[in-house]
């Protein structure tokens, strides 16, 4: 194994595309990300990432889960294919509803490190904008939501509809718009195609940031909420708590 693993080093520098190796700071997810396919691919295992599916050539694009270091709970879900983040055009399409996918179905692994005391449902996605990033490869980030977000969607959560609209309240201090996903669509789903709706937006998705939850458990609508703004260094990461406060507060509530 340990032959294998400097193998996958040697050949994840070789491997980075030459627009992202222009500034290897913003690559060491890359990296990790090619000798987590190199050790399945040579010994069917997935570390360093929790899981690698390597696609069917199809309608399934190849994606990998990586445990953030140091954080028992935040993850990321990724694509195998180099993809630079959410301002990348072949997110507007049917890749971009594949890589949602497999971030809802890989929320078990933030539910999973906390023994079950917060159901998968009430973890939370977000990818953050081009300047709200430090890697240039996609990365869906899954963990806990703040407090107050979910104090915040279970006080003003049926105000959010199904188009675009501001969110009642801002939200650690920004105005964000909100959109709310019905539970039946969420499957197929592309909230990358969606930004594109926000008015004004198309075009424009480089500084654009997004996070997204279920709705309350006592929101009669259900479904998800997304929650969407845009600044050059936007970051909706700021709604989630890699601490995971509110895993002992969903507990109790």
């Amino acid at each position: 194994m340990r032959g294998i693993l400097v193998a996958a080093a040697l050949f994840a520098f070789s491997a980075i595309p030459p627009a992202i190796a222009a500034n290897p700071a913003r690559d060491v997810l890359w990296v990790a990300l090619q000798g987590c396919l190199l050790a399945k691919k040579a010994a069917g295992r997935s570390f360093p990432c929790l899981a690698v599916d390597l696609g069917d050539g199809g309608a399934r694009p190849g994606t990998a889960v990586l445990r953030a270091p140091g954080q028992p709970t935040h993850t990321v879900v990724m694509p195998t294919d180099s993809v630079s983040g959410i301002e990348a055009p072949v997110l507007q399409g049917p890749q971009g509803a594949a890589y949602w996918r497999a971030a809802l179905a890989a929320r078990h692994y933030v539910s999973d490190a906390l023994q079950g005391r917060l159901a998968p449902s009430a973890v939370g996605l977000e990818v953050n904008s081009v300047g709200g990033r430090s890697q240039d490869q996609l990365h869906i980030h899954l963990d806990c939501m703040r407090r107050s977000v979910v104090a915040a969607l279970k006080a003003h959560g049926d105000a959010v509809g199904e188009r675009w609209a501001p969110f009642p309240v801002p939200l650690e201090e920004v105005p964000y718009v909100a959109l709310r996903v019905p539970a039946d669509a969420v499957p197929a789903f592309n909230p990358f195609a969606a930004l594109a709706r926000v008015p004004g937006w198309q075009g424009h998705l480089h500084d654009a940031s997004f996070a997204a939850v279920e709705a309350d458990p006592g929101d009669p609508r259900g479904g998800m909420i997304l929650l969407a703004y845009r600044e050059p260094e936007a970051s909706a990461e700021y709604l989630m708590d890699h601490s995971c406060r509110m895993a002992v507060h969903w507990r109790s509530g």
